[in-house]
């Protein structure tokens, strides 16, 4: 098989792509669209989410130091894209994608309801690294909804439909092809 060299580029894909809600200390509100966001730690719970200096949330986070996170559904597709392309200086995207906006329990951000899980996040550090500025956050609360919960407590994610991003289109989740650990475990 042949390869070629291309240019540096980011070609780690796919991606989460998230709805990222933020309030400035006025009290407006906006919701954008990141598809350049991680897992940084497991303990502490800390997060990262990339975003240009140029977007109409950035001074919100940059000022108030928290963002939530909500994951994004195929259900929530569209206006993950909508969210993404259109700025919140010019119209409000919750009014507009006809979300439902809850408050978050440990920080003052909305959340989006609709969403299967809401991360509440309190940025620690901010490095500027070029065309984005990254967001480095601990996890402060995490809010999931019912009704992927079973009788026993436990939380089915992959039931919510969850989306992934790869370059430049959208995808839904496929099909499980195995658990962590199953390529070690001796089969019965």
């Amino acid at each position: 098989m042949a390869k070629q060299s291309w240019k540096p580029g980011n070609m780690l894909y796919p991606v989460p792509v998230v709805l990222v809600t933020c309030r400035d200390k006025a009290g407006n509100d906006n919701v954008l669209t990141v598809a350049w966001a991680g897992t940084v730690s497991s303990d502490p719970a800390m997060l990262s989410i990339s975003v240009r200096k140029e977007r109409h949330s950035y001074p919100m986070i940059k000022e108030t130091g928290e963002f939530v996170v909500n994951l994004t559904t195929e259900s929530l597709v569209k206006a993950t894209d909508y969210c993404g392309v259109k700025s919140g200086k010019d119209e409000d995207k919750f009014k507009v994608m006809n979300l439902t906006k809850g408050e978050a329990e440990k920080v003052n951000v909305p959340i989006i309801m609709e969403s299967p899980v809401n991360i509440e996040c309190k940025v620690k550090q901010v490095l500027e690294l070029g065309s984005h500025d990254m967001f480095l956050a601990e996890v402060v609360n995490v809010q999931v909804s019912d009704e992927y919960m079973d009788e026993k407590g436990t939380f089915h994610i992959n039931d919510a439909n969850l989306v992934a991003y790869s370059h430049g289109e959208y995808y839904s989740l496929g099909e499980k092809l195995g658990t962590f650990g199953y390529s070690v475990r001796k089969s019965e």
